[in-house]
């Protein structure tokens, strides 16, 4: 499963997702994408419905995503930096995974069984204009919160600073072959992990 968390079809962070889920795909696994910011999804909003219950209270397309990501065995998530965290719409897709927290850790019954567990693994793509040293620290905790939610390793990172003056990833081809040999050490470890 690759999450976009861009709004820029056929930009920087799309071209370096696309490498990685080619070397996934190499890899023999199957990955479906989905554009975050085209979903019909709302933010969480703090009901604690799920404090009980396996399903969100709120009716949109989430249910249909937390199936996925049960299901999944591996995870690329891709995004820019926005104000030294995620976008808002990748944002509140994962803070509408509370149902998975509260089955963790409030009901000790995770939706994700220990062995499937072992299998999953996230690759973390993350660009930025700003070439700051601290400019990835928000985007890494949030999805690394975000891999222990949801039970699966937060197995590796590639990320790309000072992009207002790189302009077009395509004149870093060191950072394309990587964002291909990332999504495909993924894959190539999901397969050897699967037996």
């Amino acid at each position: 499963m690759a999450l976009f968390g861009s709004n820029v079809i056929g930009g920087n962070t799309d071209k370096l997702l696309t490498e990685a889920i080619r070397g996934a795909e190499e890899a023999g696994c199957t990955v479906e994408r989905l554009d975050v910011v085209s979903l019909n999804l709302s933010g969480c909003r703090q009901i604690y419905h799920c404090v009980d219950k396996v399903h969100c209270v709120i009716q949109d397309e989430a249910e249909q995503y937390h199936t996925m990501l049960k299901e999944a065995d591996g995870i690329i998530i891709a995004t820019p930096v926005m104000t030294y965290g995620i976008p808002g719409q990748l944002k509140s897709f994962m803070d509408r995974c509370q149902p998975f927290y509260m089955a963790k850790y409030h009901r000790n019954n995770s939706f994700i069984s220990d062995e499937h567990a072992k299998i999953r693994k996230t690759l973390f793509i993350c660009i930025s204009g700003m070439n700051t040293p601290e400019v990835f620290i928000g985007p890494i905790l949030t999805v690394k919160a975000f891999c222990q939610i949801i039970d699966t390793k937060y197995f590796d990172e590639l990320l790309q600073n000072d992009m207002d003056n790189v302009k077009k990833i395509e004149t870093k081809p060191d950072v394309m072959k990587a964002a291909y040999e990332k999504g495909r050490a993924l894959g190539e470890a999901i397969t050897k992990a699967r037996g």
